[in-house]
C-alpha cells in the first residue's frame, strides 16, 4: 500500500473517501474515485498524471470550487461539506490562494489594483488592502511594476503578480495548476524557485498539478492520479527503493 500520510500529526488537509461523478449524456462518469490523502501543514506535494485523470477536478475540490459527490474534505479539522456558499466563498478567500496558467488579471486594474481584489471583496479597509498589495508585489520582485497594467508586463511578471494576488490573503494552502505552462522554460524556472523560496519564508502549503517533470522532481512529495485515484506516493516508493 502506498503511504499517503505526511509526517505532521496535525494535518493542514484531511481528504477522506472522495468520489467525483459527472452526468455525461445520461452516464455516469466518475472523475475521482475513492481518494484518501492527508497534507501537513506547509507541505509542498506535486500531483502528476495523465490529460483526463482528475486532478483538475481534485484541485478544484481540495480549493472548496466544487464539491465532491460522496466523502469529505477537512481543513484545519473543518468539513467543508458543512459550509453554506456565503461561508465557503470567505473560507476561499481567507484560507486559499489560487494560481493558474493563465493569470486571469483584469486588463484594466494595474498590478497593485489586480492584487488588491481579494482584500477588497473580504472588506478590509482601503488603506491595509493597499499595504498588503504593495507587500504582496515587493515580495514577488514587482516593486517597480505596481501602476502597470497586465497588458505592460512580461507573462513571467503577469504570473508573479497572479502569485502576489494569491498570497496577499496570507492563505494557508496555495493551489495551483499548470501555473507555469504558459511560459517559456526559463521564465517558468523562475517562478517555480520563487514559488520554493516563498514557501520556505511564509510556510505556505502548496499543492502543485503539472506536467513539468523539473517542477515535480523538485517536490519533496510527489503524487500520481492514475483514473481518478492516488496511485502512488512517488518520494516515499523512491526512498523506499533506495533507502540510502
Amino acid at each position: 500500500m502506498p503511504n499517503l500520510q505526511p509526517s505532521s500529526q496535525a494535518p493542514l488537509v484531511r481528504v477522506e473517501g472522495l468520489t467525483k461523478e459527472f452526468d455525461h449524456g445520461g452516464r455516469c462518469l466518475t472523475v475521482l474515485n475513492g481518494i484518501d490523502l492527508t497534507i501537513g501543514q506547509g507541505e509542498m506535494l506535486s500531483v502528476v498524471g495523465m490529460s483526463g485523470a482528475g486532478k483538475s477536478t481534485f484541485l478544484h475540490i481540495l480549493g472548496a470550487l466544487d464539491m465532491p459527490t460522496t466523502g469529505s474534505v477537512h481543513f484545519d479539522g473543518q468539513n467543508l461539506k458543512t459550509m453554506g456558499s456565503s461561508e465557503l466563498a470567505a473560507f476561499r478567500n481567507r484560507s486559499i490562494g489560487f494560481v493558474f496558467q493563465f493569470h486571469h488579471l483584469l486588463p484594466e486594474f494595474t498590478a497593485l489594483e489586480n492584487v488588491m481584489m481579494p482584500t477588497l471583496i473580504s472588506r478590509i479597509s482601503a488603506k491595509l488592502a493597499e499595504e498588503r498589495a504593495r507587500e504582496s508585489l515587493e515580495v514577488v520582485g514587482l516593486k517597480e511594476r505596481m501602476t502597470h497594467r497586465p497588458g505592460e508586463l512580461s507573462g513571467g511578471e503577469q504570473q508573479r503578480v497572479a502569485l502576489a494576488r494569491a498570497l496577499v490573503m496570507r492563505p494557508k494552502l496555495l493551489l495551483a495548476d499548470e501555473p507555469t505552462g504558459n511560459l517559456d522554460s526559463h521564465t517558468g524556472d523562475a517562478i517555480h524557485d520563487l514559488v520554493f523560496r516563498l514557501n520556505e519564508e511564509f510556510k505556505i502549503g502548496m499543492l502543485v498539478v503539472t506536467h513539468n517533470k523539473a517542477l515535480a522532481g523538485r517536490m519533496p512529495r510527489q503524487l500520481r492520479m492514475v483514473d481518478g485515484r492516488v496511485q502512488d506516493d512517488i518520494s516515499t516508493a523512491s526512498k523506499e527503493a533506495d533507502p540510502s
